[in-house]
């Protein structure tokens, strides 16, 4: 499952990446216009960036899985798989509304599929397990939905807001969560 979540967070980078145009003209002003467009791709980066590391740092807790949590994992892999189009969308329009707003949905299903992801595990693993003294309360995960309802709403009347709450939860979630690699240490 590991490896496939990896390949599968490659590709999706890779088609991000592939969503960039070289500037048609060899000056300054030429990048200056592509600016949208990079720094939602920056942005998108680093959510899978960090959707990759805690994927891997949630399985690392574990023994085994069931076709509960494979599907789980899938349905996690399908919303991030989405970002590319969302990033694409946001950039190419200047951070228009609907698309900001469009990729809060996306970021905000993937942390929910991210949540049950987690719970399928703990459902499988128990109340004891490793994984469940590693995940605990869960705050970021708990606040960062919130963060991103509150961020869909803003968007329709402020997405310069929406988009600096998408930089707050990408922001909290780059501080490196060590709960889990403390747990396997111990």
């Amino acid at each position: 499952m590991e490896a496939f979540s990896d390949g599968v967070l490659a590709v999706i980078i890779t088609v991000m990446v592939l969503e960039l145009k070289v500037p048609k003209s060899a000056d300054w002003t030429a990048l200056q216009e592509l600016l949208p467009v990079m720094l939602s791709y920056t942005l998108s980066y680093v959510f899978l960036g960090i959707y990759w590391s805690n994927h891997h740092h949630l399985l690392q807790a574990i023994t085994r899985v069931d076709g509960r949590v494979l599907w789980a994992n899938l349905n996690l892999l399908f919303w991030l798989s989405l970002i590319p189009f969302v990033t694409a969308w946001m950039g190419e329009n200047h951070f228009a509304a609907a698309p900001v707003a469009l990729y809060g949905v996306i970021l905000l299903l993937a942390a929910i599929a991210y949540f049950i992801l987690t719970r399928m595990l703990l459902a499988l693993h128990g109340r004891e397990s490793t994984l469940a003294t590693a995940i605990g309360r869960d705050f970021k995960g708990q606040i960062s939905p919130v963060i991103y309802l509150t961020a869909i709403g803003a968007a329709f009347f402020s997405p310069k807001i929406a988009c600096a709450l998408y930089v707050l939860v990408a922001v909290m979630w780059l501080v490196p969560d060590r709960r889990i690699e403390k747990t396997l240490a111990r």
